[in-house]
């Protein structure tokens, strides 16, 4: 039988954010996807209007119990969450992950610390940074916040690649393996975008050029990338490598279409043979 992740995130029926990018670029990779929907909206809500509504958390946990119930559990290669909305929904994955553990205890905890941004700060309810920190980051594997979440979740400001890597330590020592901080932007490198992947093998850093560009999802399909590779080849890396070009081909693809939403479709090839690759550079 087939393995597969178990993701648990928001959808939208218009666009890609959430699960809507996060379960097609695994499948893309190989991986059976066990997508649970916890928000049902038409549209991101960068737009400013939408139409759907949240899943209510016993629906979230009876969908969950079904998938256990056809023994997806002890094929479960990991869990994933992004967005959540309530501390509550954040507990009930953390029950899902210790469940899937029971039964596969090799599983993976995926966890994307949604919490903000630099330029717009916390736009999460009150109570889910504190649930991050002390509960959902402890027990995950590999988290990718973005610098923003990783200055909070460090208690530290990032201003160089130096600063970077004593803040992903930091938060290695609560509990994940692999931390990756996304979308840093650093005042020696401006027209570049890196990323830092920290993990007990070693540290590195990838940089792709900058593009002018703010889209919605990136974060989602890259947790899925980096996941995905990490799964397939063991090497953090090998899957920073392929994450991060690929990425880079999907953003840069949109950038070139003029498109609001991630073409995520029609340069689904980039997910899989990126055709620009770039080098993580070994930091440690």
């Amino acid at each position: 039988m087939f393995e597969g992740i178990l993701s648990i995130q928001s959808a939208v029926a218009y666009g890609h954010v959430g699960n809507s990018a996060a379960a097609f670029p695994l499948q893309r990779l190989g991986f059976e996807v066990w997508p649970v929907n916890t928000v049902l909206f038409s549209n991101h809500t960068g737009y400013g209007a939408w139409r759907g509504h949240g899943v209510a958390l016993e629906e979230i946990e009876e969908i969950v119990r079904g998938v256990e119930e056809r023994g997806a559990f002890l094929r479960c290669r990991a869990v994933l969450s992004g967005y959540l909305g309530t501390a509550e929904l954040g507990r009930a994955v953390l029950d899902t992950v210790a469940a899937v553990r029971r039964e596969r205890p090799d599983a993976l905890y995926a966890c994307d610390p949604v919490m903000g941004d630099e330029g717009r700060g916390f736009f999460v309810r009150p109570g889910l940074p504190e649930f991050f920190r002390e509960h959902a980051v402890p027990a995950a594997d590999l988290v990718t916040p973005n610098q923003f979440e990783l200055a909070w979740l460090a208690a530290m400001e990032i201003a160089s690649v130096e600063d970077a890597l004593e803040a992903t330590a930091r938060v290695r020592r609560m509990g994940p393996k692999l931390v990756a901080c996304t979308s840093l932007v650093l005042p020696e490198r401006e027209n570049e975008l890196a990323i830092v992947l920290d993990t007990p093998e070693g540290a590195w850093a990838l940089w792709t050029p900058r593009l002018p560009v703010e889209l919605s999802g990136t974060g989602d399909v890259f947790m899925s990338l980096l996941l995905g590779n990490f799964l397939k080849t063991g090497r953090p890396d090998l899957a920073l490598e392929a994450a991060g070009s690929a990425m880079f081909g999907l953003v840069e693809a949109t950038w070139r279409a003029q498109s609001r939403e991630l073409v995520l479709i029609a340069a689904q090839d980039e997910l899989v043979a990126p055709r620009q690759r770039f080098g993580a550079h070994r930091l440690r």
